[in-house]
Formats: structure tokens, C-alpha cells, sequence
């Protein structure tokens, strides 16, 4: 087999860091391949942003192959892949949502953009509990304010404690609220909670890039075919390959990252999922962002000679895994219903958040969680579902005009939480099952503790305090914590199966992404995340990954890689 560097790096992945990546090594002049599981995607030809949920099969309703809708933007993806099965333990419940296409989630994702703040990536010297990052948020800033100009950020500075800043003249204006938005944000400042513009990587005016503004009119979860919303297929990926220096292929499943006799990675093994072929490509460096995931199980089927997997003298790979804590509760409020019309289309989704309101009181140990949360506030002018839960019930006229009362009347606050890294959280190799293409799959152990339990159960009681204040009631009954919060993978938050550090006797990489063991490796996903904090992580990927191939690239014009 050849090894002859036939690329100066290879980047696995074309999501939130493998895209990064692939822009910043680029445009500084390196030669990268992209390798890309899933298949080919052009956002501009596919994307139904205005096809109609009635031409749809089933009305557009979520099925198995289709769990978002019949118009989402996930292609051959979701929580099961025909022939690409995963396991997991006899007591966990783990669902791994995999996107089969060039770009990834990024596709579909929220676009919710939230900076990580100086108490999260200091939380074990904050509460003794889990891991410090190798860093502080001052040394991230400054790349969360380049990747926001980049993306094209909305939002305000609302100068709230652990909720950064960014730089002058960063973020783009917001949209305004919508009308349940404003009535939320009344009551929650009147119980003294902090309600404000959500900031998410839209684009509400133009940057010159050949992206469009946002017209508010079309569900984000469908792909933005103007480049407003942002994906890696309508920005990073295209300027990329502006430069000529990217190549990109698609359908490459990489099962293995090889080494020569010296340690070092020097390319990579894949199948091509068309012809069936395995093939090998070589390269000074290889970056692996194929997802928290889909990294560790390469890393672990990698390196014959060590059962371990490659980059794992640590023993931290697949280990530490974390999702974000969910829950949610929906609330009917009266006085809206019956109001006047308005198009409050908007951003799909929400307009503006509740931020973490209790750092003092939880510092001061007045509270009995350790980690925070936020609140997602989501109400549009949509009609309610059929049930008497939404307040709907019956046929014919009387039906009718129960909906037109009830339309845009109910509001609902999604719990998002961070959660602590412990030992039963973790990815192995299933050395008893493989996929369609041979490779050994991942195997998940999962389990939430009592401290998730005691935020989800705090939430539960803001919440309702919130819809209560609001003279609303909670359209549902309230569940236990327990079986209230959302199992793990549901979010699609999974982080930390190859956690970066300031030691190699306890991490996989230094705070670059670069591996330990393997200088020439890099990890550039959410797996080299330390903590899980409550931010939803895409900003933190993507500003990661920034940083880390700027050194990288810095590294290879010296000489050193």
C-alpha cells in the first residue's frame, strides 16, 4: 500500500468543523481533501423551501425515514440507517442521529448561537465537579467574534453574567418579537427572569458574500437555499473550493485513520459506498470531524495493534459522553386568544430566550443543581393540534370556531441544560455487530444522574410559574423528572468522546484538537469537548475548529507538521 502523502491534509466530515476546517486551511493555501460519508447535496437545486405540506405524502407528517417532515432538509439520515445499526446497552436508552449528506446537520440544524462563558469552561473549579477545559473563554473570544462575522450572527449584547459579549459591530440586528414572545418576556421580567433576543446564525442584512438576507418566510428546518440560514453548503464549503484548494468526496465511508512505522497518521481507509471499493488516500495530517459519534468509533476501529484505538493511551475515547439535558412544557394562555392576525412568520423558531438567570444563588449553594439551563421560547401563529389537551375537540362548526379562538395561543419553553460527564456515559466498539460494510459499530451506555434531575425538576417549577403568571395553564400533565427529561442522543448534542486537556494521562487532545499520541491528528468536532455546557454547541464547533486549524495551518507552514 502506497504512503506517499498524496494531500497535505485530509479532512473527515463536512459539518460544523469539518467545513471550518476545510475554509480556514484553504484560504491559507494548503491543498485539502474533504471525505464526506454521506451522499452529495446541492442546497440551492434541493432545498423545498416553499413546496407545500399538502402536495406532500401523509401532509408532510414525520415517518421513520423522514422524522423531521417530508420536507426536511436530512437526506439519507436520521435515528436509524438501513444497514448502519448501533447498540447500546441492556439499561440505556441512546438514540445517535446521523445526517448522510454533504454538510451534515448543519443543513437542518436550529441555528441557535450562544457563546460558551468564562464558568464553562472553568466548571470543576467552579463546583469540583467534572472536567476544566485546557482553556478560558478569553482565549476563545476572540475567534467567537471572527466565526459570528463569518456566519453572520443576529442578536444583542445583553451583558448578562457567563452570557459574553461579542465584539463591536459583530452581531447583526435581531427580528422583533413576535406577540406571545413580548407577553413571555412581560411576565418573566415581572418575576424578575431575564428574557431576551435569541441570537441564532441567520442573516438579517447582507454581507457581501453572496448570501441573501432572511425573508421570514420559509421553515429553516428545510434548508436555506438563499444562504441565509447557515449551512456549511451555501458558505464554508463553496468558498473553500473558490480557492482550488479543496477536493471533496462524497459516499466515503472512513472506517480507518492508518500510521506509519513512526506513530503518525498518514491517511486514511474508506469505502466507497457505490462501487463497494475499498480504497486508501495519504496526507501529511489528517483532521477527523465527522461527529462526537462517528470520531470516536473511527478512532476506535483504528491501530490494529492496540485494541485500544488510536490517539487512546488516555483511555478517553469514547468515554465522557454528554447531550444536552431536555425537557418542556407548553402552556395555553388565554389572553391571546381570539387576537388579531398577524404574520409572525419570522425566523423558524424563536425570536427571543430566557439566558440562566441564577449563577449567584447556585455559586452561593442556595440551589440544589449544580449546572444551569436555558429556556427556548417557542410560539408562532399556527394552529393548535386536535385533542382536548390543546383545547380542541368535537366536528363541524363548533370545531371550527374553537380553533380560530385557540390559534397562536399557546407558548412553549424547552428546557435546554448542561449536563456533568460521569463514568456510565460512554461509546464502545460492539465487537458482536457490524454494519452493511463490515465496520464494527458503536455501542452506547447512557445514563443521566440525579443532578440532571434536579435541574429538569427546577425548570419544571419555572415553567409553570412563568404560564401561571401569564394567567395560562399547562396543557399537559406534569411529569416526574425522571421520565420528563429527554433520553440521551434525542437532542443531537452529543459531545466529548475524545476530550481535549491539559494532560495526555487524562484527555485525548491539547486545546487545539491536536492529539497527544498523534501530533498529526487533529479532532475538530464536538468530541473534544471538556464540559457540555447548556449553549447549544454548533457556535463552539465551529470557533473551535477556526482556532484550531489556524494552528494548524500555522504548524504546517513551519515546518513542525
Amino acid at each position: 500500500m502506497a504512503t506517499e502523502h498524496d494531500h497535505d491534509v485530509l479532512v473527515i466530515g463536512s459539518g460544523a468543523g469539518g467545513g471550518m476546517a476545510a475554509y480556514v486551511l484553504a484560504q491559507a493555501g494548503i491543498k485539502v481533501h474533504m471525505l464526506e460519508a454521506g451522499r452529495d447535496y446541492d442546497p440551492v437545486a434541493e432545498t423545498a423551501m416553499f413546496d407545500e405540506n399538502r402536495d406532500a405524502p401523509l401532509l408532510g407528517a414525520p415517518t421513520p425515514d423522514k422524522e423531521f417532515g417530508y420536507y426536511n432538509a436530512t437526506i439519507d439520515g436520521g435515528w436509524d440507517i438501513d444497514g448502519e445499526p448501533y447498540t447500546t446497552g441492556e439499561t440505556t436508552t441512546f438514540q445517535w442521529w446521523r445526517t448522510r449528506m454533504l454538510g451534515g446537520r448543519t443543513n437542518h440544524w436550529a441555528r441557535n448561537s450562544f457563546r460558551m462563558g468564562e464558568y464553562d469552561f472553568k466548571p470543576q473549579s467552579r463546583d469540583g465537579l467534572g472536567y476544566d477545559w485546557p482553556m478560558s473563554y478569553e482565549d476563545l473570544a476572540p475567534w467567537y467574534d471572527r466565526t459570528e462575522a463569518l456566519i453572520g450572527v443576529y442578536g444583542v449584547n445583553s451583558g448578562l453574567a457567563n452570557h459574553p459579549d461579542s465584539g463591536a459591530g459583530v452581531l447583526q440586528p435581531p427580528p422583533k418579537a413576535r406577540v406571545p414572545e413580548l407577553f413571555a418576556a412581560a411576565a418573566a421580567a415581572d418575576i424578575g427572569i431575564p428574557c431576551v433576543p435569541a441570537r441564532r446564525a441567520i442573516l438579517t442584512r447582507d454581507k457581501g458574500d453572496g448570501r441573501s438576507p432572511c425573508f421570514w418566510a420559509t421553515d429553516c428546518g428545510r434548508g436555506c437555499n438563499i444562504g441565509a440560514a447557515f449551512q456549511t453548503t451555501t458558505s464554508l464549503l463553496p468558498w473553500a473550493r473558490s480557492t482550488g484548494n479543496l477536493t471533496v468526496t462524497t459516499d466515503a465511508m472512513v472506517y480507518e485513520i492508518t500510521t506509519g512505522d513512526d506513530g503518525n497518521a498518514n491517511g486514511v481507509r474508506y469505502i466507497d459506498k457505490r462501487s463497494g471499493e475499498h480504497k486508501f488516500v495519504g496526507a501529511r495530517v489528517v483532521v477527523l470531524a465527522a461527529s462526537a459519534g462517528e470520531s470516536a468509533r473511527i478512532l476506535l476501529n483504528s491501530n490494529a495493534k492496540d485494541s485500544g484505538g488510536l490517539a487512546n493511551a488516555s483511555g478517553q475515547v469514547g468515554r465522557n459522553l454528554m447531550d444536552t439535558v431536555g425537557s418542556g412544557i407548553t402552556g395555553q394562555i388565554p389572553a391571546l386568544e381570539n387576537r388579531p392576525r398577524y404574520n409572525e412568520d419570522g425566523a423558524m423558531g424563536m425570536h427571543v430566550y430566557i439566558p440562566f438567570w441564577l449563577y449567584e444563588e447556585q455559586a452561593a449553594g442556595q440551589l440544589d443543581f449544580p449546572r444551569s439551563y436555558h429556556f427556548e421560547v417557542y410560539s408562532q401563529f399556527n394552529p393548535p393540534g386536535l385533542g382536548t389537551a390543546a383545547g380542541l375537540d368535537g366536528y363541524g362548526h363548533g370545531l371550527r370556531e374553537d380553533a380560530r379562538r385557540y390559534y397562536g395561543s399557546f407558548i412553549h419553553f424547552a428546557q435546554r441544560g448542561e449536563m456533568i460527564p460521569n463514568p456510565n456515559c460512554y461509546a464502545e466498539i460492539d465487537t458482536e455487530t457490524k454494519d452493511k460494510f463490515g465496520i464494527p459499530v458503536l455501542k452506547f451506555h447512557y445514563k443521566h444522574s440525579d443532578h440532571e434531575f434536579a435541574q429538569v425538576a427546577h425548570a419544571q417549577q419555572a415553567t409553570i410559574e412563568l404560564i401561571e403568571r401569564m394567567g395560562g395553564t399547562v396543557t399537559e400533565s406534569v411529569k416526574a423528572p425522571q421520565n420528563a427529561i429527554a433520553a440521551g442522543g434525542v437532542i443531537i448534542h452529543e459531545t466529548g468522546t475524545a476530550r481535549m486537556g491539559k494532560s495526555a494521562a487524562d484527555s485525548v487532545t491539547n486545546s487545539y484538537g491536536q492529539c497527544w499520541d498523534v501530533p498529526n491528528l487533529f479532532i475538530l468536532d464536538g468530541a473534544i469537548f471538556s464540559s457540555k455546557a447548556h449553549k447549544n454547541p454548533t457556535l463552539t464547533i465551529l470557533a473551535l475548529a477556526m482556532r484550531g486549524a489556524d494552528h494548524l495551518a500555522n504548524e504546517m507552514k513551519r515546518g513542525s507538521l
